[in-house]
């Protein structure tokens, strides 16, 4: 067997099934590679099965055409293909919980007994089970968070936010918590919704429990998406406890490259519409890849775009409307050809593409991370509307901490046509983009910017994450499996 010292780590990577988290991890997953990693990159059956429409095509033949050894493997996530795991939400969330180990676990026993250099396991942080798999098969365990570090942190200290009232039950909604270490105070309404739900009985609730209270705080090495400088109170919490290492924002060299298909839709070329608007007179509406809302919030959202007068591209992904409206049509009836000369309406594009585009000129989102850093890389200031999870937590660094968008919503929390059309005209044509251009975004961007440069701390972070798990694998030994333990390896971890 030859000697790892001589080698490259061989890490397998398995992103989480959600286009928010795949995205990163194709990016880490290439980054890695193109440092000499080998990478097995996993991804399930439905989400491979979402992106090439083939059971058989390698997304990742690209990739390996550039000179990247990056392999490619699927496994199942214990649902059938045309299971509709959006909006039967909880469902895939409880076999994700109780049923997908058993099949991670079948997949790793085979590729390490095939490949004794597997070395390591990336996973996402969410995942509850690479505590257990990477010390059965005696890999490296490093997890990957793709949200800030804030909202790790919040999810590290569930104990002191229970003990103090802010957690199962939030009884306390007026206090400022100022008690988590590393955070200097956050309001209880800019915790993530699961914080903020009287039920925390549900399986997301248990996820939280077991992956990020637990699980996270055994793994050998964390990575994270963000930028050392724009958390770096919070994130030297964590330098305390386990190896953390603050390397985003994690994009591919050419921003708008894509040498991995991460879309789970077909995409819309806008470009040619977008020609033909003058610089910074579009604003880009998009909710994101997998959060829901109301008939009603998408109507008044539509008489506010009308209203502010302000061309737009508005993303409506096909189950964007939540499950309990029994009318899924979108939009109120009649409204594409009431804007067909001031608005662009597409189920799903290119996002990079469209917040590069020199006709940009603001953000309305639902504050989901990877929208966050795509927008400042591009230098595009945001309207915040968030819908669940992290994104109201988001909404406070954007609004708040950073001053580089401004919330769609803000006292009542209610989505009105008025406050919508006011909201949008200020962001676009009024003083407080002046204001928010000048004094937010173009200094977040050059800290973006600044970090991924030849001398900048997400550079030397990646570097430094590097060394120390080559120092790591060449101290771990290589786990031979019996037979015994591979027939076992299929249903091992789920009893």
């Amino acid at each position: 067997m030859a000697d790892r010292r001589s080698e490259n780590p061989h890490a397998i990577f398995i992103p989480y099934p959600l286009q928010g988290h795949l995205i990163p991890s194709v990016q880490l997953a290439i980054k890695l590679a193109s440092k000499g990693f080998t990478i097995t990159f996993i991804n399930t059956q439905s989400i491979h099965h979402a992106i090439t429409k083939s059971s058989q095509e390698d997304v990742f033949a690209e990739a390996r055409r550039s000179g990247l050894d990056i392999r490619y493997a699927t496994v199942s996530d214990g649902l059938p293909l045309g299971f509709d795991r959006s909006l039967n939400h909880d469902q895939y969330m409880e076999c994700l919980f109780h049923v997908f180990s058993a099949h991670v676990d079948e997949v790793v026993g085979n590729l390490v007994k095939s490949d004794p250099s597997i070395s390591c396991l990336i996973a996402d942080s969410f995942y509850v089970w690479p505590s257990m798999i990477s010390n059965k098969y005696k890999l490296v365990n490093i997890s990957f968070w793709t949200e800030p570090a804030l909202i790790l942190s919040l999810y590290h200290h569930l104990d002191l936010l229970k003990n103090n009232g802010h957690y199962d039950p939030l009884d306390k909604f007026e206090d400022v918590i100022d008690y988590i270490p590393g955070i200097t105070s956050i309001k209880p309404r800019d915790l993530m919704s699961y914080l903020q739900a009287a039920d925390t009985n549900t399986v997301v609730h248990r996820i939280i429990h077991k992956a990020l209270f637990e699980a996270t705080k055994k793994a050998d090495f964390v990575v994270c998406n963000t930028i050392q400088e724009l958390e770096s109170h919070t994130i030297a919490t964590f330098n305390h406890t386990q190896p953390f290492y603050a390397i985003g924002p994690i994009f591919p060299d050419d921003f708008t490259q894509e040498l991995v298909p991460t879309s789970l839709w077909s995409e819309t070329d806008c470009t040619t519409w977008l020609n033909g608007r003058p610089p910074k007179s579009v604003l880009y509406v998009s909710f994101g890849s997998y959060a829901h809302t109301t008939k009603h919030e998408l109507a008044e959202i539509a008489h506010g775009l009308v209203r502010s007068g302000v061309s737009f591209v508005w993303v409506l992904r096909p189950d964007i409307v939540s499950s309990s409206d029994s009318d899924h049509d979108a939009l109120p009836f009649g409204f594409e050809d009431q804007v067909k000369d001031q608005g662009l309406i597409v189920p799903w594009c290119n996002q990079k593409t469209i917040l590069s585009h020199r006709s940009i000129g603001g953000f309305l989102t639902h504050c989901g991370w990877n929208s966050i850093l795509e927008s400042i890389w591009c230098g595009v200031p945001l309207i915040c509307y968030p819908l669940l999870t992290d994104q109201f937590t988001n909404r406070k660094l954007v609004v708040d901490d950073w001053k580089i968008g401004m919330n769609l919503c803000d006292e009542s929390l209610q989505v009105g046509r008025e406050e919508v059309s006011k909201k949008v005209k200020d962001l676009m044509i009024g003083e407080k983009s002046n204001e928010v251009t000048r004094n937010g975004i173009k200094k977040v961007q050059k800290t973006l910017q600044d970090a991924l440069g030849t001398n900048g701390s997400s550079q030397a972070n990646f570097k430094r994450f590097i060394n120390e798990v080559k120092n790591r694998v060449y101290k771990v030994k290589p786990v031979k499996l019996t037979q015994q333990e591979s027939s076992r390896s299929s249903y091992g971890l789920n009893h």
